[in-house]
């Protein structure tokens, strides 16, 4: 496959196109794939929602039939406030910071989701979207870093909740269980992924890889040069495509009403400066990765590519030592409260 060309030309809200030249192999299935960079509508639910239905919309006029937005990107990944929380206090603002991340954040199901899963249609495509969800059966307050996923038809097809949040995401997000290792099966191959520093846990991998993964989702906050080196080990130990997915994010983007604003002083004026990209079931890097601007990446999978590269390497299969390795799972749901 030929590697990512920047086209150049911009649409109308200024946003860079940037597409993998087309498959070389010929007499394989295929799909074209897209990745967006963006920024959402900080801490506006509603606002952000109208630019996530935009952007697919965008991405499936180029031709795209899976598409992904980033991490938490409704109502935002709150990168750089501390919530008012040190260890041993909070404080009245902090409080108010997370009434209003809270107040933004999406139940599933509700409008929002009803609004993304008519993009969904819309596009034609496979929609995965990160927000921060808000529980509505149990709790009715615990907040989670969730993964949608929605079809071509415009159904809901599955989530999945961030296992483990990493340092300060602690105070914000609660823990995900293994009810929501989500595989979805399409027409191009079996889609799913986890998020951010998820992909840093071995095991969790390992269930993926064990489910059949082939298009590998991985919306992530992290904009350091080492996380390339990690979506380029996952698609080679996985042999899978894999989607690597970060926002765009400036100080200047953040209300400047919001409270613990005050947090954001000592922040650079570019926050998030992007990184995703898109690689290949044997590393190679076809899109991106794209740096400091928004935009969208581009590519066009040789879905038999996943075979040849499982040839010499599958680690749920022919590369496993079942006598000496095994992987337990609990994928049951695990409620605080269980009425018989």
């Amino acid at each position: 496959m030929a590697g990512g060309v920047l086209c150049g030309a911009q649409n109308r809200q200024g946003v860079q196109w940037i597409s993998a030249g087309e498959g070389s192999m010929k007499g394989h299935a295929g799909v074209k794939v897209a990745v967006v960079q963006a920024a959402p509508v900080l801490f506006d639910r509603e606002a952000t929602i109208e630019k996530a239905c935009r952007l697919a919309r965008e991405a499936a006029a180029q031709g795209a039939r899976v598409i992904l937005l980033p991490e938490s990107f409704v109502p935002a990944y709150p990168r750089g406030l501390s919530f008012g929380a040190v260890v041993g206090s909070r404080t009245n603002e902090g409080r108010r910071l997370f009434q209003l991340y809270w107040d933004n954040a999406v139940e599933v199901p509700s409008v929002a989701t009803q609004a993304l899963a008519a993009a969904a249609q819309e596009a034609n495509a496979y929609l995965a979207i990160g927000v921060t969800e808000r529980e509505a059966q149990y709790s009715h307050g615990t907040l989670y870093c969730t993964l949608l996923y929605f079809g071509p038809d415009g159904r809901l097809l599955g989530k999945h909740r961030k296992l483990k949040p990493t340092a300060s995401e602690r105070l914000i997000w609660g823990e995900g269980d293994g009810s929501t290792l989500t595989v979805i099966d399409t027409e191009f191959g079996r889609l799913g992924g986890l998020i951010c520093w998820e992909n840093y846990m071995p095991l969790a991998r390992m269930a993926m890889y064990a489910k059949g993964v082939e298009i590998y989702l991985a919306p992530t906050a992290d904009a350091r040069d080492a996380w390339q080196a990690t979506l380029r080990h996952i698609a080679c130990e996985g042999r899978c495509f894999v989607l690597g997915c970060n926002q765009f994010v400036t100080r200047s983007m953040y209300p400047s009403d919001l409270p613990c604003a005050e947090d954001l002083a000592l922040q650079p004026e570019v926050m998030c400066r992007g990184g995703s990209a898109i690689v290949s079931p044997l590393g190679d890097v076809l899109a991106g990765p794209l740096w400091d601007q928004e935009g969208m990446l581009f590519a066009e999978l040789d879905l038999g590519e996943i075979a040849r590269a499982r040839f010499d390497l599958d680690v749920s299969g022919h590369y496993a030592r079942p006598d000496v390795f095994r992987l337990e799972v609990n994928e049951e749901p695990m409620p605080p409260v269980a009425s018989r």
